[in-house]
């Protein structure tokens, strides 16, 4: 079982833009990989390579009213670019749960192999 504690990701729409047909992660997206990445190494984790399971809790970052769907996305894509699966299709379980509002927010991410 691998947990981490991760920065709240941005929003969707802080995430990424397009100029004309070009697609591209803005800024703050970049950052929040960054992070991730950094994290993930620090924690020395070896890439797993099969079947995964994710439970996510997410501590909101202030009372606005946010779709914790939208952050499935994001943190599939930033731990599969730090390496700690080799692709989110190998995820068959994830789940998110909202927690109370914590300063800055964060979202607590527990990884579990599936053994079938």
């Amino acid at each position: 079982m691998i947990t981490l504690t991760l920065p709240y990701p941005p929003t969707i729409n802080h995430l990424y833009g397009q100029r004309g047909s070009r697609k591209f992660i803005k800024k703050a997206g970049i950052a929040f990989r960054t992070a991730v990445a950094e994290i993930v190494s620090e924690a020395q984790i070896k890439t797993i390579t099969g079947r995964v399971a994710v439970f996510v809790a997410a501590y909101m970052p202030d009372r606005r009213r946010r779709d914790i769907m939208n952050l499935e996305k994001i943190l599939s894509d930033s731990l599969t670019n730090a390496g700690v699966w080799d692709d989110d299709s190998q995820i068959d379980d994830f789940r998110i749960v909202r927690k109370e509002v914590e300063r800055g927010g964060k979202v607590v991410v527990v990884i579990t192999e599936e053994v079938r």
